[in-house]
Parts: C-alpha cells; structure tokens; sequence
C-alpha cells in the first residue's frame, strides 16, 4: 500500500481513479448496453445461458481484479474514511443508538425483516394474480426463465452482492477519499458511479440502483463492516433474479434442457366475456 506522506501518493491515486473511471465508464457506454440489447434478442435458452456464464466470469474478474488493484494502492485509507464518516451528526448518532441499545436495535431488524417478508409476499400475491411483475428499471429480460437460468441467476447475484459492494463502498471510496482528501466526494463518486454503470437498464434503473447504492453506502457506514451490504445486496438480487421467477412464473418447473425456446414471461389477458345471445 502507498504511504499516505509519500509526496507521490496522491498523484498516483489521482492517475489510478481517472484510469478506473474510464475502465468502468467505457464498459458501461459501450459494453454493457449493447450486450444488454443483443440479450434481449436471444430466444434459445443456450444462448441466454451463455450470456449468463460471461457475464458471471466478466464482472467477477474485472471487480474483484479491480478492488484487489484499489486496495494495494489506496488500502490505508479505509480506515480513516470510515472513521471520518462516523463523524457525521446523523451517522454519529445512529452508530451511538446502536452501541448503546442492543433492544433497540433487534426490534428495528426485526420490524424491518418481518416489513421486507410481508411486502414481497404482497407483491408475489398481486403479481402472480395480474401474472404481471413489475420492475424497477429494463431488468425483465435478464429474469431466469428456466432451472438452469436461475441457478445461473443465483450465482451473478452472490456474485454482485460480494464483489460490487467490496468495490463501490470500500475500494473506490477510499481511492476518491486518499486522492481528494473529501470524504463527501467518497461517498459521492461510489454511489453516483454504481447508478451510472447500470445506464443499460434506462434512466430508472439509473435512478433505482443510485438509491440502492445510497443505501447501501450508508448500511456499511453505520454498521461499520462491509459484511452487511454484501448480505443485503446479494438477497435484494436473490429475490430478483431467482425468488419472483419462481413464485411468480414458476421458473423453476420448466426445464431447459427440454425446453430450448425460452419464452419470455408475459402478463396472461383475461378472456373477452362471452356475447350474450
């Protein structure tokens, strides 16, 4: 790792963030988009599936090739930017509330556990009676529509949820934090690049996943580990990418290997009454 007084370490952090951000803005721009769209095209479940395997291999390689690369460089700076962040008044008192009521806080988790269960089997209900899902964003071509696609969905979302969270709420933010000195513009560059690079959902993924990544940021801040936004990012797309697919479609009964054509999922109209006589 660099030492902070070195008199060069910041120009190389500076060099080392510009180069990821045209890494990752160049993949997002012109990569992901147009493969998105080529997705969408495919009809056969081979190919949707051999998507699926590139896309795992892909973001596991450059994310975790890049957090390593972040981390040797910019490491040292972990610690203080979270140190500095739990500063923050509302952080600070939050993080206080925490340590000082174990109640308090395991009725919250509860509250909050017991609200996402009732919700998502609210929505299953509705969906599954509208046969309709609704989505945050251009995601619905990526659900899995058979039992190898979800398998393949379980692995991108563990995948998402460990690698994407070590790299946008610990390695960049600490690369922004040790080459500006600003913890605000940490917090800032990591949630409003994890929105950017999801452009190939449309402006409300945009939005969506800029909220989630917020959320997130702030999750990690006040619980102080990174243990527990790679938890909650890895089931929020659990529930995406394999929870809705069989509760509300029944993915999983459908066999691929039988099945080649993958159909995507469509709202089922109710038939026109019949005309009296």
């Amino acid at each position: 790792m660099l030492d902070p007084t070195w008199a060069l370490t910041r120009p190389l952090l500076w060099v080392a963030l510009a180069a990821m951000l045209v890494l990752l803005i160049v993949r997002s721009v012109r990569k992901d988009r147009r493969e998105y769209q080529r997705f969408k095209r495919y009809r056969t479940t081979r190919k949707r599936q051999e998507m699926f395997r590139k896309w795992l291999l892909e973001s596991f390689l450059t994310f975790a090739g890049l957090t390593v690369a972040v981390l040797l460089l910019a490491g040292q700076s972990v610690g203080p930017l979270l140190q500095e962040l739990t500063t923050w008044p509302v952080l600070r008192d939050i993080r206080g509330a925490i340590a000082h009521d174990a109640e308090l806080v395991m009725g919250v988790t509860v509250g909050i556990v017991i609200g996402a269960i009732t919700l998502t089997l609210i929505g299953v209900a509705a969906a599954r009676k509208e046969q309709d899902l609704p989505t945050i964003g251009d995601i619905r071509s990526m659900l899995p529509r058979n039992r190898q696609e979800l398998l393949l969905g379980g692995l991108l979302s563990i995948n998402a949820g460990v690698f994407e969270e070590l790299l946008f709420r610990l390695a960049l933010p600490a690369l922004v934090f040790g080459a500006t000195g600003s913890a605000v513009a940490a917090v800032l560059a990591s949630v409003l690049l994890f929105g950017a690079l999801h452009a190939y959902q449309g402006p409300a993924g945009i939005i969506g996943t800029t909220i989630v990544g917020a959320l997130m940021m702030g999750l990690y801040i006040v619980t102080g580990t990174i243990v527990a936004p790679i938890i909650l990012h890895a089931l929020f797309d659990l529930r995406s990418l394999v929870l809705l697919p069989i509760a509300v479609f029944g993915a999983h009964r459908v066999d691929g290997t039988k099945h080649p054509i993958a159909v995507p999922f469509k709202r089922v109209e109710p038939p026109a009454p019949a005309e009296q006589p």
